[in-house]
């Protein structure tokens, strides 16, 4: 389904100075029908690999093949138009992504999801950082995808809507394939049969993905080796 062959990235600061690879000869297939849990410390680049699958970047080296409809990173909040209104953007997405006739059924599904009431009639720049990540999953959730990339989009809201988003990728499961970053080991061992452990920049893959996480949790609890002397 997906391909991530040999890839590298590095980005450069606007001093035009490279600030090292992020990600170095990172190298895995991942099957139809398996979904997978990407872990690893802070900073290793495991968002930069979801925005590469995603489309949404570019490597340096190497290329990722995708032989399925994959969706943006879900929660993703960047891409709408301040000035247009929820209901506005969602149904400009819809136009680009999905059929016309179904342009009314995801106004109301992302609606309903995003449970923000008459603020999805107002603009965009006037919402909250929640309240923009609520109507974003929403409608990365709207549309069918073979594959769906979340980082971290469980985090979002209370415990009420953080226990709606855990439902709807359930009820993806089986259906569609996920790759998926997120602090809760919980979620991971939910969703996930997979695991690939990101460290310095290299990718280590596991069958298992409560193996891949004993492995990382093992790595984090060792102590700093001590200077000589």
């Amino acid at each position: 389904m997906i391909e991530v062959n040999k890839v590298y990235k590095r980005y450069h600061t606007h001093n035009h100075q490279s600030t090292g690879w992020v990600l170095r000869g990172v190298d895995f297939r991942l099957p139809k029908g398996l979904s997978l849990g990407l872990i690893g410390g802070n900073g290793v680049g495991k968002s930069t690999l979801l925005r590469l699958i995603g489309g949404m970047d570019y490597p340096d080296r190497g290329k990722i093949v995708r032989n399925c409809r994959v969706s943006w990173p879900i929660g993703l909040a960047g891409g709408f138009q301040g000035t247009m209104t929820g209901r506005q953007n969602v149904k400009f997405v819809a136009r680009i992504h999905g059929n016309t006739r179904r342009i009314d059924e995801v106004i109301a599904f992302v609606q309903d999801f995003a449970e923000i009431g008459k603020a999805f009639d107002e603009p965009i720049k006037t919402y909250s950082s929640g309240m923009r990540s609520r109507l974003a999953f929403g409608l990365s959730l709207a549309f069918d995808f073979d594959l769906y990339l979340s980082d971290e989009a469980t985090a979002t809201g209370d415990a009420s809507f953080k226990a709606k988003a855990k439902r709807a990728f359930n009820d993806r499961v089986g259906k569609a394939s996920i790759i998926m970053v997120s602090h809760s080991e919980g979620i991971l061992r939910d969703l996930c049969q997979a695991g690939v452990w990101l460290r310095n920049g290299e990718a280590i893959w596991f069958d298992d993905i409560a193996e891949a996480l004993k492995a990382y949790g093992e790595s984090v609890k060792k102590p700093p080796l001590r200077k000589a002397g």
